[in-house]
């Protein structure tokens, strides 16, 4: 349920505060929060609290005549907190010429003379015009998780992928184009240096935080709750997440551990049409959301994000061995860790793996390849999906592959769904030879394999889905 937004008084005297919240409360609280204070210090360090915790203030009524500021000079520093919010000034008689000189120095909507009895005719009809014209013109602060980084940063594209995965909903604010994080890096007083930071809703906030920091936050947990278990199954991609459900369905304490996001790779799909039982297909947020709701049902325990890093046999049960150094006993352990992207080789694709390019990643970073030439290497059903999804995004989309064409590498739904889409163009016979740009990705080295011409091509963004490999080395 949304928050209010609120209505907030200052004012020296405790007895008028006390009126005029009365007033205002009688009137407004069916749609409104009214706090206050006597001291507008006081009043703006809750005011730089409630804009780092996403709070709206539509209205601010303040008093003129106050012992650390005067009332003007408070709506002008609060102003630069919400400039959007109505500003009201309580004046006596003798103030009225501060009133009227205020209007132009701090966009002052009006000003009201003490005493207001009754306010029905001289308190209410004031405030609900300007309440009125603030919810006409207001956009609601997003309520959620922010982050807040560079768009070409590595570790701020971890946090968004881990975030994505664990189907967290969050608002990206670049730090570069979005003057709000500039806002909420100076009230949290934070510096380059601590991005990517993640402010959460209660007001607090992380700054380049860990995985297993993220998931404490969201209310992962990554430490098991029992000393013995029936089943403990490793990796919660559809595989692992299917055996614990079969194992919870039949009354064992079964334990899910996951290093990163449960889904696996079908999970990071924004599309799909050929899982049996969904005629129209889903997205592998669905299907992963679908998953977690069932297993939960039948009690199944979630480790996550944790890493497994061996497997002994102990007497009669196992004992499964945690990065951490923690081990979790079990009866039986059942392996379904998956696999992980295939790398590419060419030159510069490290330098910019998470600056540009990307294994995987086409729902977390489709809104930066907005109105930009990306590439996708790879000619399967993943990649198929990605350049459907990120089309509606992208300027163009290349598919680079290989071979000569599709026919022998992706389903046939999907070869058609690209054919009939305009922005999207097959490149066959060609390979990605090299990545090039200076803080990220700028633009690629494409090879015509038959020519062995080279190009170099501007590039927003390049995706690789060149298949994958067992994700099993851990097991030694």
């Amino acid at each position: 349920m949304a928050k209010q937004p609120i209505i907030f008084t200052v004012d020296d005297d405790e007895q008028v505060l006390a009126a005029i919240r009365r007033d205002i409360r009688q009137q407004y609280r069916a749609d409104y929060r009214v706090m206050s204070t006597t001291s507008a210090k006081e009043a703006l360090e809750a005011l730089k609290e409630l804009k780092q915790m996403g709070e709206d203030v539509a209205l601010f009524l303040s008093d003129q005549r106050m012992p650390e500021m005067s009332g003007v000079e408070f709506l002008e520093q609060a102003r630069k907190l919400y400039p959007t919010a109505k500003r009201v000034l309580l004046t006596a008689y003798s103030d009225i010429e501060a009133a009227i000189k205020a209007i132009n120095d701090v966009q002052l909507d009006y000003y009201l003379n003490k005493p207001w009895d009754p306010p029905e005719e001289k308190l209410y009809p004031t405030l609900n015009d300007l309440l009125d014209e603030w919810q006409i013109n207001h956009i609601p602060a997003f309520r959620g998780i922010r982050i807040v980084g560079y768009q070409y940063s590595p570790k701020s594209h971890a946090v968004k992928d881990f975030l994505s995965g664990n189907l967290i909903p969050y608002q990206w604010l670049d730090v570069m184009n979005e003057p709000e994080a500039k806002e909420l890096l100076e009230l949290a007083e934070l510096t380059d240096q601590h991005l990517p930071a993640v402010f959460f809703e209660d007001g607090s906030h992380l700054k380049s935080p860990s995985s297993v920091e993220l998931g404490g936050k969201i209310g992962l947990s990554s430490k098991a709750a029992e000393k013995m278990y029936d089943v403990t199954i490793i990796g919660a991609g559809p595989a692992g997440m299917a055996a614990a459900v079969y194992g919870g369905s039949e009354g064992l304490k079964t334990l899910l551990i996951e290093k990163h996001a449960p889904g696996g790779q079908a999970g990071t799909s924004s599309r799909i049409e050929n899982y049996l039982g969904f005629p129209k297909g889903l997205s592998g947020a669905d299907l992963t959301q679908r998953a977690i709701t069932q297993a939960r049902r039948f009690g199944i325990e979630f480790l996550s994000p944790q890493s497994v890093v061996g497997v002994e046999t102990q007497d009669n049960y196992k004992k499964v061995i945690l990065e951490n150094g923690e081990q979790i006993h079990t009866k039986a352990v059942i392996i379904t860790t998956g696999v992980q992207y295939r790398k590419l080789e060419a030159d510069g694709i490290d330098n910019y793996t998470g600056a540009g390019i990307y294994y995987g990643a086409a729902t977390t970073e489709a809104h930066a390849c907005r109105d930009k030439d990306v590439y996708i290497v790879g000619g399967g059903n993943s990649a198929g999906q990605a350049a459907m999804y990120l089309s509606n995004f992208a300027k163009n989309v290349y598919i680079v592959i290989r071979k000569p064409d599709l026919s022998s590498s992706m389903s046939q739904y999907l070869i058609d769904q690209l054919a009939g889409t305009e922005n999207v163009s097959i490149v066959p016979h060609s390979a990605i030879e090299a990545a090039h740009g200076e803080t990220h990705l700028e633009c690629v080295s494409l090879k015509n394999l038959e020519t062995e011409k080279v190009e170099k091509k501007p590039a927003g963004a390049l995706l690789i889905f060149i298949g994958a490999r067992p994700y099993t080395s851990w097991t030694g």
